[in-house]
């Protein structure tokens, strides 16, 4: 990982670490490293982090599995408070069942962290790589995602918008949502 990609990903967890809250069982998707579950670990009950490339270790209240969600990752419904992706959605080809599988996984009241590259980021990322700034973590994996199509995949899954905010000088989306508390 360069200097722009972990610059990048720096800003994407500041962004998203704001809405873990105190307690929460965590899930983080595409958790790499595991630099999200660190930076909020000190205020959450438990995580899991699952990442294609992570590196399988368990200590403490914190597990991490290689592999892809949700088809390598083995949970109860409603198991967790919170779960986070970050850049990750893009990558994804069937989102919708991304979705559903965070809704099943959710306790109720639980909110999904997403963000979301616009999809001008590729072109930038394009140059930072030829520059050698940037590896580009898997950008030739976006399968094309229009950014504005995240808020009706979740909202198709049942759950409700919290917030949608744009950061990185509008390249980025930060996108909450939330299950309901009710069945």
């Amino acid at each position: 990982m360069r200097v722009a990609d972990r610059i990048l990903r720096q800003l994407r967890i500041r962004r998203a670490a704001d809405w873990v809250r105190a307690g929460d069982r965590l899930l983080d998707v595409g958790c790499f490293d595991r630099s999200l579950i660190d930076r909020v670990g000190d205020r959450i009950e438990s995580a899991v982090g699952i990442d294609g490339v992570a590196e399988p270790s368990e200590a403490g209240s914190v597990r991490i599995e290689r592999g892809v969600f949700p088809k390598d990752l083995e949970a109860e419904p409603e198991r967790f408070d919170c779960i986070t992706a970050l850049a990750v959605l893009e990558h994804v080809q069937a989102p919708d069942e991304f979705a559903n599988a965070c809704h099943r996984l959710l306790a109720p009241g639980g909110r999904v962290v997403l963000t979301v590259p616009h999809p001008l980021v590729d072109k930038i990322v394009d140059v930072l790589i030829f520059l050698r700034l940037a590896d580009g973590m898997d950008i030739g994996e976006h399968h094309g995602f229009d950014v504005d199509e995240t808020g009706p995949i979740f909202e198709r899954a049942g759950f409700r918008t919290v917030a949608v905010k744009a950061f990185q000088l509008g390249l980025n989306r930060l996108f909450i949502f939330e299950k309901s508390t009710t069945a």
